[in-house]
C-alpha cells in the first residue's frame, strides 16, 4: 500500500499531523500545558516545530513526487493546480464560520454549510484531469476574492492568509526551483532569501511608525500585511498575520532545505553516507540558528531566518533518526499508528478545521443551568471528560487525546480500505 522508500517520511509526517491535532484541539483553550502552546513571541516550543516540519516534509517529498526534471506546460499545470487547490482549501476554512444562507440559523445553517463544504471538498479533492482541477481552483479562488472584496458585510473581515495557504505558495515555488534549477542555485536562493529577509526586517524603516523593529504589530511584515490585506487578517490581531505576506519568503527557504534533503535521499550515494551528511547538515543548521538568534530572534510569527535554520535543523535530525531506524535497521514495529496518520494528512487537516466549528454551532440548554446555553463541543468536554480530572490542564490534554483517538479509528478504516485523500 505504501512505497517502501517513503515509509520513514510518511511516519515523520504522521507524527507531525498527530502533534498538530493534539495542539489544535485542546479540551479547553484556557488550560494548556506550556509545551503545547506557541511561544508568546520570541522563542520556540515543541508546538512551534509543527508548521515548519510540514513544509520541510513537503520539500523532501518533491524529488520523489516529481519523478524527472522535465518541465513543460503539462507539468506546470499540475503544479499550479495542486498549489491553488491547497490554497483554496485553506481559505475555505476561514469562510466556513461566516457563511450565511437565506437567514438560516442553528442546525439548518450548519447543514447548509456542510453541504457547501462537501461540494467545495469534492471540487478541490476530486480526481479530475489537471486542467479541470486548475479551472475549478481558479473559479473558487475568484469567488473567494469577490466575496472578500465585494463589499458584502458577512465577508468583509474574513481571513485570507493561513497555514494551507502558505504551504500551497511554498509548494509552487520550490517545485519550480526543483524543475528549473540545480542544487547550487537552490542553495544560493535559500541564502539570499534568509539574508534578504533579515535585512528588510532589521534595516528598513516602517512607514508611519519609525525605525525597523521586531515587535508585535509595528514591524515591517505587519505593516505590509495591514496595508495589502487590511480587514482580512488573523482574528486575534486584525493588524498583522502570522502567515502574512513578507514572512512567506523565509518559509520558502524551509521548503528548499527539505528539497535539498530529498535530493540527497534520491542521489543513490548509499544510506550510511546519507545519514552522515544529514546529521552534519542538521547540526550545523541548529547551531547557526541559535547563533543568529542573538541578533535576529527565533520567532514563529515572524518566521525569522534563525527560526528557519533552527527548526529545519531539528527536522533533519528527527528525520535522520527515523530514517536510520526504519530504512536501515528495518525496525517497523511500533510505527504503524504514525504511518496511518502520515498517508492521509489532508483529510485530517481539512475536517479538523470543520468539525469543531460544526460542534460549536449546535447549542441547547445547559443541564446545569436553566438560563445558559451550551454547545455540543462544550457539553462533551464538560460532562464526559472534565469530571474525571482534578487538574484542568490534564483534562484539556485528555480532550485532545480523545479527539485524536477518534481520528485514529477513522484513519485506520481508511488505511485498511486503501482510501487515500490527496490534493
Amino acid at each position: 500500500m505504501v512505497k517502501e522508500c517513503f515509509i520513514s517520511l510518511d511516519i515523520f509526517r504522521g507524527l507531525t499531523v498527530l502533534m498538530m491535532t493534539i495542539v489544535n484541539n485542546p479540551g479547553n483553550w484556557s488550560g494548556i500545558y506550556p509545551p503545547l502552546e506557541h511561544a508568546e513571541w520570541n522563542g520556540c516550543t515543541p508546538t512551534d516545530l509543527v508548521f515548519p516540519f510540514f513544509i520541510f516534509i513537503m520539500g523532501v517529498a518533491i524529488p520523489f513526487a516529481l519523478h524527472s526534471n522535465t518541465f513543460d506546460d503539462s507539468t506546470l499545470t499540475k503544479i499550479l493546480a495542486r498549489a491553488l487547490r491547497i490554497i483554496c482549501l485553506g481559505i475555505f476554512f476561514n469562510y466556513f464560520g461566516k457563511i450565511k444562507l437565506f437567514g438560516l440559523e442553528g442546525i439548518s445553517l450548519l447543514m447548509g454549510r456542510l453541504i457547501i463544504t462537501f461540494g467545495v471538498g469534492y471540487a478541490l479533492l476530486g480526481n479530475f484531469t489537471s486542467k479541470i482541477k486548475l479551472s475549478l481552483a481558479l473559479t473558487i479562488l475568484a469567488l473567494y476574492l469577490f466575496l472578500a472584496f465585494g463589499g458584502m458585510e458577512a465577508y468583509k473581515e474574513v481571513r485570507l492568509p493561513g497555514v494551507l495557504q502558505r504551504i500551497g505558495i511554498v509548494y509552487f515555488f520550490i517545485s519550480l526551483l526543483y524543475l528549473k534549477t540545480n542544487q547550487k542555485t537552490q542553495i544560493i536562493t535559500a541564502i539570499a532569501l534568509l539574508l534578504g529577509y533579515w535585512a528588510l526586517m532589521t534595516l528598513v524603516p516602517v512607514p508611519g511608525i519609525g525605525g525597523a523593529n521586531l515587535e508585535k504589530g509595528t514591524n515591517l511584515a505587519a505593516w505590509i500585511d495591514n496595508t495589502l490585506l487590511k480587514g482580512h487578517l488573523w482574528v486575534y490581531s486584525k493588524t498583522w498575520d502570522p502567515e502574512g505576506i513578507l514572512s512567506t519568503l523565509p518559509a520558502i527557504t524551509t521548503g528548499i532545505i527539505g528539497l535539498l534533503i530529498g535530493q540527497l535521499l534520491n542521489s543513490g550515494i548509499g544510506k550510511l553516507r546519507i545519514i552522515k551528511k544529514m546529521i552534519i547538515a542538521g547540526s550545523i543548521l541548529v547551531i547557526i540558528g541559535l547563533v543568529w538568534h542573538t541578533v535576529f530572534p527565533i520567532n514563529k510569527s515572524l518566521w525569522t531566518s534563525s527560526y528557519v535554520l533552527f527548526t529545519a535543523g531539528i527536522g533533519i535530525l528527527i528525520f535522520t533518526a527515523l530514517y536510520y531506524i526504519i530504512d536501515i535497521l528495518d525496525i517497523r514495529k511500533g510505527f504503524k499508528l504514525f504511518l496511518i496518520w502520515g498517508v492521509n494528512p489532508m483529510i485530517v487537516f481539512s475536517f479538523s478545521q470543520i468539525i469543531p466549528q460544526g460542534l460549536r454551532m449546535i447549542e441547547f440548554q445547559n443541564p446545569n443551568s436553566t438560563s445558559e446555553q451550551i454547545n455540543l463541543q462544550q457539553y462533551f468536554y464538560s460532562f464526559w471528560i472534565l469530571p474525571y480530572f482534578n487538574n484542568p490542564m490534564s483534562a484539556s490534554l485528555a480532550g485532545a487525546i480523545v479527539y485524536s483517538c477518534i481520528w485514529s479509528f477513522i484513519l485506520c478504516l481508511f488505511y485498511k480500505n486503501g482510501l487515500l485523500f490527496k490534493v
